[in-house]
């Protein structure tokens, strides 16, 4: 049971990080439309595998962290000052937006497979981002460092991404359509996101 939970809720916690319209999701739809559906499909593999490798690391991060308490307790200091200041830039990088339709844009084609994987690892927030997801999986109980526990997260993240990428390839006309407020918003979203869990250091910082 325990293996599970493990596995729906990151594949869930994959699954929502990687819906909001960004760097990754778009390109998947951008190749799907020059080069074919097949080559979006492969570009969203090489997103998916990158994330894992990524996933990895934070496992192993979360991991030694988790046996010294000290350098927790600074990071969630620091922590403080980079949600604040993303919870800032997402608001005012929304107000910039305004109500500008999502768009695709030319772009030069590559391998899609290894353009995937790039766009992925310049991505900086999938780390930190997994890496905390594991340390509150394993308050929970339910992650334990394991090597089947460790496996099955990082699968999970990985599928959950794909999913994401697959269904931009294959529905991206119809999902703008029909989503095309959510992403006007979708920063709007990141800024209350980062803002609440940024109350949520401060009161762990000062409970602590």
């Amino acid at each position: 049971m325990q293996p599970l939970i493990l596995f729906f809720a990151t594949f869930s916690a994959a699954f929502i990080a990687s819906v909001p319209p960004g760097l990754l999701n778009v390109n998947a739809a951008k190749t799907s439309v020059e080069k074919g559906k097949s080559n979006g499909v492969i570009f969203g593999l090489g997103v998916a595998v990158m994330v894992m490798l990524q996933t990895y690391l934070s496992v192993r991060i979360a991991k030694y962290l988790s046996r010294n308490p000290d350098i927790v307790e600074m990071l969630m200091q620091l922590a403080i000052v980079v949600f604040a200041v993303l919870a800032i830039f997402f608001f005012f990088k929304a107000r910039k937006d305004g109500v500008k339709p999502l768009k695709l844009k030319e772009g030069k084609k590559r391998n899609s497979f290894s353009k995937g994987m790039f766009l992925a690892a310049i991505n900086l927030l999938t780390v930190p981002y997994y890496s905390g997801l594991n340390s509150l999986f394993h308050g929970q109980g339910f992650m334990n460092y394991k090597v089947i526990d460790e496996v099955i997260f990082i699968l999970a993240a990985g599928l959950g991404t794909f999913l994401v990428m697959y269904l931009y390839v294959f529905y991206f006309n119809k999902m703008e359509r029909k989503t095309n407020k959510f992403s006007k918003n979708s920063n709007y979203i990141l800024s209350g996101l980062m803002l609440v869990l940024l109350i949520i250091t401060l009161i762990r910082v000062f409970y602590h």
